[in-house]
């Protein structure tokens, strides 16, 4: 069934303030902005970090680690928060002085995830004094236990929800355990470690700690180019705390004054750092660092980030790209299998699809399983789990849910129905992971649908297009798209602005065989203007004279001009003679 274009309820506009567009303040009204000041981007109105719960726990094992001149070891996970919050911990006690720290990633092929207890023995030989994770940990009680039982000092930070038992770490930083009161639960792990590295620095500031070592005190918003990467990849939501973050982050990037890395990949993928936005950094800076933990190894993604030299950071951006590339070879792959899968599925009672769906063939790449479940959701609109061989007679599993359903909670009813079908399981609500025995495949799938069809209706399968409605012809223009640019940043759950007209095809061509480029002018309007559907060739593959286009202002820069240019994310043909 197509997707439906519905529009937001349209909100009152009348206190739009002076020094704002008009078609910003009612994206605002609608993402829920009442007043300028939630608008506010300074450093100045971040959450102070002595509000987070376990900060000064971890500040005194830090800080004693450093004054003991211990070996501190990093422990990151295999993604692109992950990899930013490795970089960000290893970077920043360098700069404050201490050259006795290192980090450790688990190979997700060999060791999976988290401080295991595998990890830990791993890590042996490195003979760490204190471990610090980062986006990871707050499940990890036999890991965390083992270190401890070796003598290391644990410090935990992650940002994931905890289980019904914490690990016994020295230290437990974590915005979402139920006796933290920060008021940003939307902290990516990334996020958290900045917040425990500002604590450290005013604790070490205030013993004194740079005047006696002659060092600068580091400003640390000089990392946070990292701290937006890892923010915007992890699409964790833009609260208010979060968009300061990633706005300050990407003012740096835009002025040149980010890490060689961070350059590298914006100029690998063909972005202009100095007009970076949100979107380059989810859709082209992530999974090119991404790639390197699903394909390969995230220490590359890693030592990327701490390059100082612009020519070893281009280097290794080049090896990230030619990843990414044989990861989408992978993907395409892969999704073929999957679709070639559904057309030949047998339907159920009620002929259609399983509502909950689970896939698996025996050669699918454990890395790109979680893409795989993504563009599978988003083509069927139902949640998904794609399956990889994991060796032992188990298969794991990567989630990816729709807006209506929180995929882990329905995992631990499936855990509390049938004890014995999940090995284990962790995620959230829109994205989680899981290992099962081989021999439970169908067992498994068919509790997974009976469990979905139980939180859903019919209609929740059907694809909604939320729209901010339609934008006049007097305001597609340039000045409007870049306003609206400007206004963000924009991303998980303070989405980029959507609009849906209805156009007359002025001209259409076929670009690169997949995308549509079109120059278009609004019905009763003789003003054109420049679109590009990308990947739409398939679903469209006929251009008809008028189409209802679901769209955003973007700006196109080509020969050295800079003109608007319509985004069109959902393309349907509309009858001539309507409005």
């Amino acid at each position: 069934m197509p997707a439906s274009i519905v529009r937001s309820e349209s909100p009152d506009t009348a206190d739009c303030p002076a020094q704002i567009h008009p078609l910003l303040w009612r994206i605002y009204r609608r993402r829920g902005v009442t007043s300028p000041a939630e608008l506010e981007r300074d450093l100045s109105t971040l959450i102070p970090s002595e509000r987070m719960a376990g900060i000064d726990a971890a500040i005194d094992v830090l800080a004693e680690a450093m004054h003991a001149g211990s070996r501190i070891l990093i422990v990151g996970d295999f993604d692109a928060d992950g990899a930013t919050s490795c970089a960000l911990a290893v970077l920043c006690l360098r700069a404050f002085g201490h050259e006795q720290v290192d980090f450790l990633v688990p190979n997700r092929f060999e060791f999976g995830y988290g401080l295991t207890p595998e990890i830990v023995e791993h890590a042996r030989s490195r003979n760490p004094q204190v471990l610090v994770t980062v986006d990871n940990g707050i499940s990890s009680i036999a890991g965390v236990a083992a270190a401890r039982a070796l003598g290391c000092r644990v410090v935990v930070t992650d940002h994931h929800l905890a289980g019904e038992h914490l690990p016994e770490a020295d230290a437990l930083v974590n915005p979402n355990l139920p006796d933290n009161d920060f008021p940003s639960k939307a902290l990516a792990g990334v996020g958290v470690i900045f917040y425990v590295l500002l604590g450290l620095r005013g604790r070490l500031r205030d013993e004194g700690w740079f005047g006696r070592r002659a060092i600068a005190e580091p400003n640390m918003a000089d990392f946070l180019d990292l701290v937006a990467l890892g923010t915007v990849a992890d699409v964790v939501p833009l609260d208010h705390n979060n968009r300061v973050l990633v706005h300050q982050g990407i003012r740096r990037i835009r002025a040149g004054r980010c890490r060689p890395g961070i350059t590298a990949l914006l100029t690998v993928a063909g972005r202009s750092p100095a007009r970076t936005q949100a979107t380059d950094i989810g859709f082209t800076v992530g999974p090119r660092l991404n790639a390197a933990g699903r394909i390969d190894d995230m220490s590359l993604g890693i030592a990327c980030l701490l390059a100082d030299d612009p020519d070893e950071a281009r280097a290794l951006a080049t090896e990230l790209d030619r990843l990414n590339r044989e990861r989408r070879a992978i993907e395409d792959e892969m999704k073929q299998q999957a679709e070639a899968m559904l057309a030949a599925w047998l339907p159920g009672a009620d002929g259609n699809l399983p509502w909950g769906l689970c896939l698996y063939q025996p050669e699918w790449h454990q890395g790109v399983i979680g893409i795989l479940a993504a563009r599978i959701k988003e083509r069927h609109n139902r949640p998904v789990i794609a399956f990889a061989d994991a060796g032992d007679g188990c298969l794991k599993g990567s989630a990816r849910s729709i807006p209506t359903l929180h995929i882990r909670d329905v995992l631990d009813e499936v855990a509390v129905r049938h004890p014995q079908l999940l090995e284990k399981f962790g995620g959230h609500a829109m994205a989680a992971g899981m290992t099962i025995r081989a021999r439970d495949l169908a067992a498994f799938a068919q509790a997974f649908d009976a469990v979905v069809r139980c939180h859903l209706q019919a209609d929740d399968l059907h694809a909604v297009i939320q729209s901010d409605g339609s934008v006049p012809p007097v305001d597609l223009t340039l000045e409007t798209a870049r306003a609206l640019l400007d206004g963000g940043p924009w991303g998980q759950g303070f989405a980029e602005p959507l609009f849906d007209d209805e156009f007359d095809v002025l001209s259409s061509r076929v670009v690169a065989e997949r995308h549509w480029k079109l120059v278009l002018s609004p019905a009763g309007s003789d003003r054109p203007v420049d679109a590009i559907a990308f990947n739409s060739v398939a679903d469209m593959p006929r251009m008809p004279a008028r189409v209802r286009a679901a769209y955003r202002l973007d700006e196109n820069e080509w020969q050295g001009r800079v003109s608007l240019q319509l985004r069109i994310e959902h393309l349907q043909e509309a009858a001539v003679g309507t409005e």
